[in-house]
């Protein structure tokens, strides 16, 4: 379908992997729907936590921050031109899920490499490094992210039971420099995010729009 002629182009909120190492991208895994609404949690990070009133103003880093939302995947529109969509046909709507789905494991390849160095006795086997997610909602909104929720509701079926539609909710927490280095790509990233914040609170309002007075 074409666009209405003249109409703004839209951005699409998604996902964007980066190698933990090089920082370049391996995937991005754009939304095919932007959702209706987003919503986002902030808990303050207060340096108060033992009661001690000294200490009441004091903050010791950046808020824990989570988002939510729900996406919608469709087949529909690819499965109307099977000719072109062959993917759709044979699998439905499985290569989709599969891209958001393996955000949550470590690669079969580094199971395979624990397996093994465990098979030859060694005693201690670090954690595989996941890659750095990004969630994008827009230019103005590039924050570094770990998926901490991840529910999927398949909702329609080709005869094949390859699922063809599906509601997707994703819970997500904003990696702060609590969790990332200053000077890793993943720190710079959160610092920018902040600064452009920063950058876009709005102008004081006087205190005699509050009080009535300009002195409290």
């Amino acid at each position: 379908m074409n666009e209405f002629p003249g109409s703004p182009s839209l951005f699409k909120g998604g996902i964007v992997v980066l190698d933990p190492s090089s920082h370049s991208v391996q995937r991005i895994i754009s939304l095919q729907y932007n959702p209706d609404s987003l919503s986002r949690n902030f808990q303050s990070q207060g340096a108060s936590a033992g009661g001690d009133r000294g200490e009441t103003l004091r903050l010791k880093g950046p808020p824990v921050e989570t988002i939510s939302l729900e996406a919608e995947i469709d087949a529909a529109d690819q499965l109307e031109f099977p000719k072109s969509n062959s993917a759709a046909v044979k699998v439905g709507i499985h290569q989709q899920l599969a891209a958001l789905e393996t955000l949550l494991y470590p690669s079969a390849r580094s199971l395979e490499e624990a397996h093994g160095l465990a098979s030859r006795g060694t005693l201690e086997i670090v954690a595989s490094i996941s890659s750095l997610t990004l969630f994008i909602w827009g230019p103005e909104r590039v924050v570094p992210m770990r998926i901490t929720e991840f529910s999927i509701t398949e909702e329609a079926f080709d005869t094949n039971l390859n699922p063809i539609r599906a509601k997707v909710s994703l819970g997500m927490r904003v990696l702060s420099l609590n969790d990332l280095p200053m000077d890793s790509h993943g720190g710079s990233l959160y610092m920018r995010y902040l600064t452009k914040k920063e950058s876009r609170i709005a102008p004081s309002a006087s205190l005699a729009t509050l009080t009535g007075t300009e002195t409290i």
